[in-house]
C-alpha cells in the first residue's frame, strides 16, 4: 500500500487475479480459483479488509477441495477424491501421470540431489537397488507436489537428502487442518502406488530385486505414517477427532496382530500418544480416517510378504 495516498500498489494485478479466480470458479475449476486467490494474498496488506476476504475465500475453496467436490478442468471430466476411492484411483492413476512425474526432473536442484543420493546408495547397495529406492522416494514426494498444486499452494520441487530421504518446501501455509492432512497423506498414497507397481513387476517377472524394492518402499512409507512432528502421519492426524484417532490405533493394532510387523508397534504407540495427549477437535474427517487406514493396511501387508530369495 502506498504510504502517501493509501492506494493498493498492485491494484491492476489484483483485479486480474480476481477475474481469473471468479472465472475458474464459474467453470467449477476449484484448483484454478484457489490458486489465483493464493497468488493475490501476498499482494494485500496483512489485516486489511481485502486480505481478510481473500483468506476467507481460500478457506472456503480449500474445504470444498478437501471434501472431494467435483471439479472441471480443461480437457478433464468431473471427479472427486475421497475415501477408499481416492486411494485406489490415485494409486492406479500413477500409470497415467508420467508427464507430471517427470516435471520434477526438469528442476536442476532436484536432478543434482537425486544423482547425489543415487551415488551414495549405489556405493552401499549396488546400482539396481539404489535406483529403485531413489525413484520410489521421488514418486512419494511428487505425491505431495500433486496435492500442493491441487490446493494452489506454491512449493519447491523435491530435494533429496542422502541417508534421510527427500523433502518439498511450501511457500505458503495450509489454510486448514484438512488441507494440511490431504497434502500429508498424498505422499504415502503415491508411495503405495509405486510400491504396488514394483511388487507386481517383481512377482510377474520373477525379479527378486524389484520385490525387495517394494518391501523397502513399504517400510519407508509406513515410517512416514508415524503421527509425530512433521511426518506425513503427523499431518494426517491433525484433521482427525479423538475418536477417529483411537479408531486408527485399533486398526494399527489389528494389522500388527495379523502381520507381526514391528514398525506397526511404533506407528501404534505414536498414534495412541497423539490421541491421548491432543485436545479434542470440534470437527472430524472420515475421509482422512479411511485413507490413512487403507494405506497403512496395504503397506503393512506388502512389508510382511515372505518371498523366497528375499
Amino acid at each position: 500500500m502506498c504510504p502517501g495516498c493509501l492506494r493498493l500498489v498492485h491494484s491492476e494485478r489484483l483485479t486480474r487475479l480476481a477475474g481469473e479466480a471468479e472465472g475458474a470458479h464459474a467453470r467449477s475449476d476449484l484448483t484454478g480459483a484457489v490458486t489465483a486467490w493464493r497468488e493475490a494474498m501476498p499482494l494485500l496488506p496483512v489485516g486489511s479488509r481485502q486480505r481478510t476476504e481473500v483468506e476467507a475465500r481460500v478457506v472456503a475453496l480449500s474445504n470444498q477441495i478437501s471434501a472431494g467436490a467435483p471439479q472441471q478442468r480443461p480437457g478433464t471430466k468431473k471427479k472427486g477424491w475421497g475415501g477408499i476411492a481416492g486411494v485406489g484411483a490415485t494409486a492406479l492413476a500413477l500409470l497415467g501421470k508420467g508427464k507430471f512425474l517427470l516435471l520434477g526432473l526438469a528442476k536442476l536442484p532436484t536432478l543434482l540431489t537425486m544423482m547425489l543420493a543415487f551415488g551414495v546408495y549405489w556405493r552401499i547397495w549396488g546400482w539396481k537397488f539404489a535406483a529403485g529406492i531413489v525413484l520410489t522416494t521421488y514418486v512419494h514426494e511428487m505425491g505431495h507436489v500433486f496435492a500442493l498444486r491441487r490446493f494452489g499452494l506454491p512449493a519447491t520441487a523435491p530435494m533429496f537428502l542422502p541417508g534421510i530421504g527427500a523433502l518439498v518446501r511450501m511457500n505458503q501455509s495450509p489454510a486448514t487442518a484438512k488441507e494440511d492432512a490431504r497434502v500429508g497423506i498424498a505422499g504415502p498414497i503415491f508411495g503405495l502406488g509405486v510400491t504396488v507397481f514394483s511388487l507386481a513387476v517383481g512377482l510377474l517377472g520373477s525379479l527378486p530385486s524389484m520385490v525387495a524394492i517394494a518391501k523397502v518402499s513399504a517400510y519407508i512409507n509406513l515410517f512416514n505414517l508415524l503421527p509425530v512432528w512433521q511426518l506425513d502421519g503427523g499431518r494426517s492426524f491433525r484433521s482427525l477427532s479423538r475418536i477417529q484417532k483411537w479408531a486408527l490405533v485399533a486398526a494399527v493394532a489389528a494389522m500388527f496382530a495379523f502381520t507381526h510387523e514391528f514398525i506397526l508397534v511404533l506407528v501404534g504407540a505414536a498414534a495412541a500418544y497423539n490421541a491421548f495427549t491432543t485436545r479434542e477437535t470440534a470437527e472430524s474427517d472420515p475421509v482422512m480416517t479411511v485413507q490413512y487406514g487403507v494405506v497403512m493396511a496395504i503397506l503393512a501387508l506388502i512389508s510382511s510378504l515372505h518371498v523366497p530369495g528375499i
